[in-house]
């Protein structure tokens, strides 16, 4: 894998995410084999997030992709207070416990990884990769290929019908939207990586009940609005490259 890397960073990224796309969609099948949800796909992710934690580390790549603090003030970011909100995004119908204690181990692990591992080959890998062309292109591709990577779920098992997987798609492509630029101007995946874990993971305590298509679809909507404009709020207050400027300036 590092020969590719040093040959060709975009093919090292795209490798990375197919990897990532088979082994997740092998998992269900196996997590049904094994008879515990998401035992599999903790175990599959880990191994993957070790990896790609092993291998930015070895080569001095922290910084370049983002595994590192950002030299920009939090206020610059508005306290990060519209990421807290999304944040909160599963809880907006209230919370319940869905699932065995087994069942909610492993998701959390799984979905600890699963925020890991996305975030540093979309936002890391690809969005560098590509960014040393073209920024803005990257900035799109990197968002548009997050968000529709979640159509995996109409053929991987999970159960989610062809409406509930459309509103996650878009879902994606905007916090994808928004991520991409959170570490373009910030320098730093690690706000990213957090906001990405914990929407995940508190997925599995959100509470259904009551929850139809159109309150879900306006959910989402509000989910979408507050990652877009957020975004295009940092666009306009945050030059490019600014945390470069702030850490020469340390």
């Amino acid at each position: 894998m590092e020969k590719l890397y040093q040959k060709s960073r975009l093919a090292f990224a795209l490798a990375c995410i197919g990897i990532y796309c088979i082994l997740q969609s092998l998992a269900n099948p196996i997590n049904q084999v094994i008879g515990v949800p998401y035992s599999a796909s903790a175990a599959l992710c880990a191994v993957q997030a070790v990896f790609l934690l092993r291998f930015i580390r070895r080569n001095g790549l922290s910084r370049q992709y983002g595994l590192c603090k950002t030299a920009v003030p939090a206020r610059r970011f508005l306290y990060y207070l519209p990421l807290a909100v999304l944040m909160t995004r599963n809880f907006w119908n209230g919370a319940a416990f869905n699932a065995t204690l087994t069942e909610t181990v492993c998701y959390i692990i799984c979905m600890l990884c699963v925020g890991f591992v996305e975030e540093v080959i979309f936002r890391g890998l690809l969005f560098r990769a590509m960014a040393e062309d073209n920024r803005n292109t990257a900035v799109v591709i990197s968002s548009l290929t997050f968000g529709l990577g979640h159509l995996l779920n109409l053929v991987n098992g999970s159960g989610a019908s062809l409406a509930e997987t459309l509103l996650q798609v878009a879902g994606a492509v905007a916090l994808g939207f928004l991520f991409v630029i959170l570490f373009d101007r910030g320098g730093s995946l690690l706000p990213c990586i957090l906001a990405h874990a914990v929407i995940n993971i508190t997925s599995i305590f959100a509470n259904e009940t009551g929850l139809t298509l159109g309150k879900g679809m306006a959910m989402q909507l509000v989910l979408i609005a507050v990652a877009v404009a957020y975004a295009l709020i940092l666009t306009k207050t945050l030059p490019k490259n600014q945390h470069a400027k702030a850490h020469r300036q340390e």
